[in-house]
């Protein structure tokens, strides 16, 4: 919610700075029929805040990388399964592991909520 309300600020924010704006365009086009001024001020309006709208709202999805792998042994009680291990989250990276650590799902399970508890982003 914290993020959607900094957006909304942002949104507001820009929402004022477009009427100065628009107004000199509206003003420098008061010669021309009123709706056309309007249609003119309006697109120029979209082409600048079109690209400040896309930085506003953007969205940073990052869904975590996982990899998997059939018949491993669990590094944490030595069951042969299907092994799993988390490679790379905002702020976790395991991809230039040498030794990479695969868990059967019970104690991938385990080692999740472990890394979550030591602020790692899921």
């Amino acid at each position: 919610m914290e993020n959607f309300a900094k957006k909304f600020i942002f949104y507001l924010f820009r929402w004022q700075l477009s009427t100065p704006i628009l107004s000199v365009v509206l003003i420098a086009l008061a010669s021309l029929n009123k709706w056309a001024a309007a249609a003119i001020a309006n697109l120029i309006g979209g082409t600048i805040f079109f690209w400040i709208d896309r930085w506003i709202f953007k969205e940073n999805v990052f869904l975590p990388l996982w990899e998997i792998k059939e018949n491993i042994r669990c590094v944490d009680c030595g069951r042969i399964a299907k092994g799993f291990r988390l490679v790379k989250t905002p702020n976790y990276d395991r991809t230039t592991d040498k030794k990479p650590e695969f868990r059967c799902e019970k104690c991938s399970k385990r080692k999740l909520e472990e890394l979550k508890k030591r602020g790692v982003k899921i």
